[in-house]
């Protein structure tokens, strides 16, 4: 059996197949379905965010398993096979959990120490297991790498200032126009993580107004109800069928919905902006993959269109002053990874040298018994000495092998160790 991780990232792979391989929340229990037919597959994770989809999976046999995750990610994209295996990253073993360690801290990330990759890991992991396809492996991986994440966060400064995509966009909208979001309008689309941190990323900029447009009003006004006071002031609701109207009023639009078409098309935001009073370009931070904004949009004169390319390159500089907490953060998942790994060990090997022990332990016993039952002349006090002094020699017999079992676990000298054990013990 083997770990493996398939996928595609920010850092090799071009946005419109990052979009295009993307797996929304409502397709993840079909797209996890269509991995559990594969009898290869004994257990199944799929990691899918704005910048990156990666699936996870214990496998029978490797090379089988990284073709069958490669056509996975080719018919969900589209694309040949040819493309995936461009832009792919391809992990096995340990390097799966150092690789998993460090997306959850962050250090991954387009924005160094962002905060939302750590939910995002937790809840691959728990829709997962509600559709029955992680196991004891996986499930052991990402609870630790949870952890680890986390451990990061509490153990270094790597998480101030500009920490999430949502804060990236806001700074980088307001940066694009004279007097920054000071009496804007703002039209945020979509109501879900991504808007919550955009919404919440705007306290203090003194916005002029601000409109949540999403599909319900139910997740809409209840992003609302947790605002501060200074944007409740400000706030309203409204359906997707207003949006070209609300366009027409916006200053700034935040784009972040999950869909696999745009929103907003060329014509729809043309007809918006001969409409609107404004004589300022509208600024759009497009946050979605796949885009909410047809990228055409972006020839339109008074528009200042940015995507998720435009917004990774804007924060680079984001690294700047963080050196020294990236290089804290890489020693705790480093340390992390080796207690996963020890963790593993003991996992592996304890089944095992239970069964063992069990099983001498037994012999013992009824070797015992049968010589009390000749030898009546030994007081108790005697036969306790005896059994002392057999538990002993047990003890100190099993000592050596059960320390080279443990140390061998998760290789192949472990398999033989195993097989070997279980022949001689008939375990």
């Amino acid at each position: 059996m083997s770990v493996i991780v398939v996928g595609l990232e920010h850092g090799h792979a071009p946005l419109d197949l990052l979009e295009r391989v993307t797996v929304p929340d409502t397709d993840l229990p079909k797209a996890l379905g269509r991995l559990r037919d594969h009898p290869n597959m004994a257990e199944t994770v799929i990691l899918s965010t704005c910048l990156r989809t990666e699936v996870y999976a214990v496998v029978e046999r490797f090379h089988d398993g990284v073709a069958e995750l490669q056509e996975f990610l080719s018919t969900t994209s589209g694309r040949p096979v040819t493309a995936i295996e461009e832009h792919q990253s391809v992990r096995f073993d340990d390097d799966v959990t150092g690789h998993l360690f460090a997306v959850a801290a962050g250090l991954d990330s387009a924005v160094i120490g962002e905060s939302e990759v750590l939910g995002q890991v937790r809840r691959a992991w728990q829709k997962a297991e509600s559709e029955g396809v992680a196991g004891p492996i996986l499930g052991a991986l990402f609870r630790h790498a949870v952890e680890a994440g986390k451990r990061v966060r509490s153990e270094t400064a790597i998480a101030r200032g500009i920490t999430s995509l949502s804060h990236a966009a806001v700074a980088l909208a307001a940066g694009q126009r004279a007097d920054g979001l000071r009496g804007a309008r703002v039209v945020v689309v979509g109501a879900g993580e991504m808007a919550e941190g955009v919404v919440g990323a705007l306290a203090g900029h003194g916005l002029g107004s601000l409109v949540v447009v999403n599909r319900t009003s139910e997740r809409s006004e209840a992003l609302v109800r947790g605002l501060p006071e200074e944007l409740r002031a400000v706030v309203r609701t409204c359906p997707l069928g207003d949006l070209e109207r609300e366009l027409t009023d916006g200053d700034v639009v935040f784009a972040t919905v999950g869909t696999a078409h745009p929103l907003i098309d060329r014509a729809t935001l043309a007809d918006a902006l001969a409409a609107s009073p404004s004589t300022s370009p509208m600024v759009i931070v497009d946050l979605g993959v796949p885009r909410n904004v047809e990228p055409a949009a972006a020839s339109l004169d008074g528009v200042v269109l940015s995507d998720m390319d435009d917004l990774r390159a804007s924060v680079a500089d984001a690294l700047t002053g963080r050196r020294e907490e990236m290089a804290k953060a890489e020693a705790i998942v480093t340390d992390e990874v080796e207690r996963h790994r020890i963790d593993l060990r003991a996992r592996d090997a304890a089944p095992v040298v239970s069964a063992l022990r069990q099983r001498v332990e037994s012999l013992r016993q009824d070797e015992l018994e049968r010589r009390r039952q000749k030898q009546s002349n030994l007081s108790d006090a005697q036969w306790d000495e005896v059994d002392a002094a057999t538990r002993a020699v047990v003890a100190k017999l099993l000592h050596d092998p059960t320390v080279a079992l443990k140390e061998a676990s998760g290789t192949p000298r472990s398999e033989r160790l195993v097989e070997a054990l279980r022949t001689l013990f008939d375990l």
